[in-house]
């Protein structure tokens, strides 16, 4: 049964029926507050089903972020332009300060700036490197902060100061493979000291992952998954849980979202976390458990309203499985491939940047 998609039409209508009305800087919504998401990730792929998702543009956009890229340039060359939007606004926002600075010369100061229109402001980020590294940058957003958290750090006994770059992903792999029940095992993206060098600060804004043993009986199934008739011998007295590696961990991950746009943001979230799960749990050899999303200010804008209404109203399917072949080095869309994904036609709906 597919729980996960009924979850999701349920929080619809929770938005729908308590939601309060709300004036934001990119529109108005309905929002509630304090709501959570829960998958169990051996019930499939949290890939809603109730509308088309687009699942190669989840993939390029969470590869970015494992590669610490910052710069569109990688997404629009893979077809990605979920943050076209937010980097268009911020390349017209700096040229039109930088007209504010008058130059005294009353016939330059009466010209307008010339202002690429956003299809020739993406056409040029592709086509143009040294513009692309300009303009297409975002800031020290996720991707920055996952691979390259920058530290201040006291060098030569305080008389001189440098900075220490910081891999989270890195020492999160690291501290799974050696201490799998610490407490620790966090991810940030909120660092309050580069906020405002962001083109917008993290929506999703960290992770905590969590581990368990796995039962010899989890263990046993999961060999009869993987080998068939093979683990039968297990139960005849020969133990060759370890011989074919199967995994002695689950790993579950929760992450935190201070604001959801619950339409077209949150089926993106869900699937991109899932997706993380399984790189990660790829990497160290765990089976992936329960993927949690805790959602703060969760609104569904106006003009999504009856869009949402729509995927209310239609039926769930069998979720798709998903396999991951090289961990968190995964190099392309190609490294991840899905498998029996049905879903409803997709339902179009602006996006608020």
């Amino acid at each position: 049964m597919n729980k996960l998609d009924l979850d999701y039409q349920n929080l619809l209508k929770d938005i729908l029926e308590n939601g309060v009305k709300k004036n934001t800087r990119n529109g108005e919504v309905l929002s509630i507050f304090g709501r959570q998401i829960r998958h169990n990730m051996k019930d499939g792929f949290p890939l809603l089903t109730t509308k088309k998702m687009p699942f190669k543009t989840i993939v390029t956009e969470l590869l970015w972020f494992l590669r610490g890229d910052t710069n569109i340039k990688y997404l629009v060359d893979n077809g990605c332009n979920i943050w076209n939007g937010d980097c268009y606004k911020s390349y017209e926002q700096s040229i039109l300060e930088s007209f504010d600075t008058l130059s005294n010369d009353p016939v330059i100061d009466a010209m307008p700036p010339r202002i690429l229109s956003q299809e020739e402001f993406i056409n040029k980020i592709k086509t143009n490197d040294e513009f692309a590294n300009k303009w297409g940058e975002l800031g020290p957003i996720y991707g920055k902060q996952w691979r390259n958290w920058k530290q201040k750090d006291i060098l030569e006994w305080g008389y001189k100061e440098g900075e220490v770059l910081i891999d989270q992903i890195q020492n999160l792999i690291s501290d799974l493979k050696t201490n799998p029940d610490s407490r620790r095992l966090m991810v940030s993206a909120w660092n309050v000291g580069e906020l405002d060098q962001m083109v917008l600060p993290p929506c999703h804004y960290g992770f905590q992952v969590y581990t368990r043993e796995l039962s010899e009986k989890e263990r046993i199934s999961i060999l009869h998954t993987k080998h068939g008739n093979k683990g039968h011998h297990i139960e005849a007295g020969f133990n060759m849980l370890d011989e074919y590696d199967i995994p002695t961990r689950a790993i579950s991950l929760m992450w935190n979202q201070r604001s959801v746009d619950t339409f077209l943001g949150l089926p993106f979230n869900i699937a991109s976390y899932g997706l993380l799960l399984e790189i990660i749990a790829k990497e160290v050899n765990m089976v992936p458990d329960e993927l949690i999303g805790n959602l703060g200010d969760t609104h569904l804008y106006l003009n999504h309203i009856e869009q949402a209404k729509e995927q209310i109203g239609r039926e769930p399917m069998k979720l798709p499985t998903v396999h991951v072949r090289d961990g968190i080095f995964c190099s392309s869309v190609n490294d991840i491939i899905l498998e029996n994904y049905n879903s409803h036609p997709s339902i179009k709906a602006p996006l608020s940047n």
